[in-house]
């Protein structure tokens, strides 16, 4: 198996006729964990997206895990062990919150049980009876990341999971991110969120008009802050 978890590279993407992404290249180690930093429109969704072979056209190369994928369908990627949180989380309204972690299938070994889940997220195991719409935004958001975690991936795509929350969910959700890479996740994070991103990660990767143009390690946030601040507005 790759030590590469996540290899992109020369990626195009389309919506219809619009041509969103202009050969994006950048890559994850396994255990990594990578933010996609970027103003609203920058692509960095979108990225996310491609990977996953959910925009109408794409091209280039998308190896997880050391296996090609661009001309896989979406459900196959998926079990490869890549797990998606989308910004817009798809709560199933209806059910209650244990039945929305009960109900995504397994892709891979070793998805964590609900105990484990409920540990995890207590506010989940308090709010487990109830339904999809009585749930706070951020409790959405916990449920939206445990249910991933209940399916075996090992490859986390995080969309905005910070957006619009409060402060304290925000505070919760880095702590949450850390304990995963702590237990061996390897996790791409799309955030607007700087200050939040910014101790989490290995390395930061500043996407602007469908393309990857700047790459800032972790040891080199001081240095680079005012370059940051340009493309960001942090």
């Amino acid at each position: 198996m790759s030590s590469l978890a996540l290899e992109v590279s020369n990626l195009e993407s389309w919506y219809g006729e619009s041509h969103i992404l202009h050969g994006v290249n950048f890559s994850v180690k396994d255990g990594e964990v990578v933010t996609l930093l970027g103003r609203n429109g920058a692509g960095r969704s979108t990225i996310l997206k491609t990977i996953l072979g959910l925009t109408s056209k794409r091209a280039g190369t998308v190896q997880i895990y050391g296996q090609e994928t661009i001309s896989m369908p979406t459900y196959k990627i998926a079990r490869l062990g890549v797990g998606f949180c989308p910004e817009e989380r798809g709560i199933f309204a209806s059910l209650s919150t244990e039945e929305n972690l009960l109900l995504l299938p397994e892709v891979a070994p070793g998805g964590m049980g609900l105990e484990e889940i409920y540990e995890m997220f207590p506010n989940l195991y308090e709010r487990r009876n109830s339904p999809g719409t009585r749930l706070s935004g951020g409790e959405q958001q916990m449920l939206a990341m445990a249910r991933i975690l209940r399916t075996g991936a090992k490859l986390l795509l995080l969309d905005e999971i910070t957006e619009g929350l409060a402060p304290v969910i925000v505070q919760k959700l880095g702590e949450v991110v850390t304990r995963l890479r702590n237990r061996g996740f390897t996790i791409v994070l799309v955030e607007q969120n700087f200050h939040f991103a910014a101790p989490l990660a290995d390395r930061h990767y500043v996407v602007e008009h469908g393309s990857v143009v700047e790459v800032v390690k972790q040891s080199d946030l001081a240095e680079k802050a005012s370059l940051l601040n340009d493309y960001l507005g942090v």
